[in-house]
């Protein structure tokens, strides 16, 4: 078991501020949580704690692009992509300005903090703005280079990250980009299209449908918004079916952006494993999975009904 992302970022905000003295962190009253407190430890002038104030956070950040830094604002996901939505909106991607939000705590894997802070909709809202690219790394990294490629782009990025530690999938020479995913298996059967935590799940689930002859494509799709559409059509045309699999809602997020394509360009048969429009509650990460039917064995099972459907 690798790291969390949320814990890779905070070590990659270390080693891109090192090398870039116009980078700023600001937090909400969460740096220890968000990881931001690495970054605030080596470079104290450059961090800003604006506390319980989010919309404040996104603002304050927003003035500080404009004056020609490149702010990371971090708290937690519910609060980044809930509270300060219209911040987020009007002041950065409005103007577009070059305002990075590394959002963590993100889905149901923040465990015992429950509903009211489990953000299952963040992708939809994030996605649904213009001007915004939206990123869900897998692993540590891909986390550390979706940080260090948003540090060099222009614009605003929205950084979906998790609480817990999840396994290194990346595979050896990996290079993020944008609008490009990450084939981790070969398979013309099915093609599990997955991102952040789900990426484990898609892999195990590829596993188990082997050992009954059914061969997965396995799909990292870390950039929701730019979506890679050419990955989708070729899977959606070569295996004839497929399933996206995500710690979020199925509305709006990474199964409707794939449904989109589906739908317009290559239709095919579709299974979304994710939240299905209900609130999470509080539990342990591997036991809320479990019951919101976010597991490798929910994903196989999806693939072999999305299977059938294709016959």
């Amino acid at each position: 078991m690798g790291k969390a992302t949320r814990e890779a970022y905070g070590e990659a905000l270390k080693e891109i501020g090192g090398k870039n003295e116009q980078i700023v962190v600001l937090d909400a009253d969460l740096s220890k949580s968000t990881k931001t407190n690495v970054f605030a430890k080596a470079y104290p002038q450059r961090f800003f704690n604006v506390g319980i104030a989010e919309q404040n956070l996104v603002g304050t950040a927003a003035g500080l692009a404009a004056s020609g830094k490149i702010p990371f604002v971090s708290t937690f996901a519910m609060f980044a992509a809930g509270r300060a939505f219209e911040q987020i909106r009007n002041s950065v991607c409005y103007p577009k300005l070059n305002v990075k939000v590394a959002a963590t705590h993100a889905g149901l894997t923040v465990g015992e903090d429950g509903a009211s802070h489990q953000a299952i909709e963040d992708v939809s809202l994030m996605r649904s703005l213009p001007n915004m690219t939206v990123l869900v790394p897998a692993d540590e990294e891909e986390t550390r280079q979706a940080i260090a490629w948003a540090a060099e782009y222009q614009g605003p990025v929205y950084i979906r990250l998790g609480r817990m530690s999840v396994d290194n999938v990346s595979p050896e020479g990996y290079v993020f980009a944008p609008a490009k995913a990450a084939i981790l298996t070969e398979g013309n059967d099915v093609a599990l299209i997955a991102n952040g935590v789900m990426v484990m799940a898609a892999l195990e689930a590829a596993k188990m449908l082997a050992a009954e002859g059914i061969q997965a494509r396995v799909i990292n799709m870390a950039s929701v918004k730019p979506l890679d559409e050419a990955a989708v059509v070729s899977a959606a045309k070569e295996t004839g079916a497929i399933v996206t699999c995500e710690e979020h809602s199925i509305i709006g997020g990474l199964g409707s952006a794939v449904a989109e394509v589906l739908a317009e360009q290559a239709p095919a048969p579709l299974e979304r494993v994710g939240v299905k429009d209900t609130f999470g509650e509080s539990g342990k990460p591997k036991e809320l999975l479990a019951k919101y039917g976010l597991t490798a064995a929910d994903v196989a099972e999806a693939a072999r009904r999305v299977v059938a459907r294709k016959k």
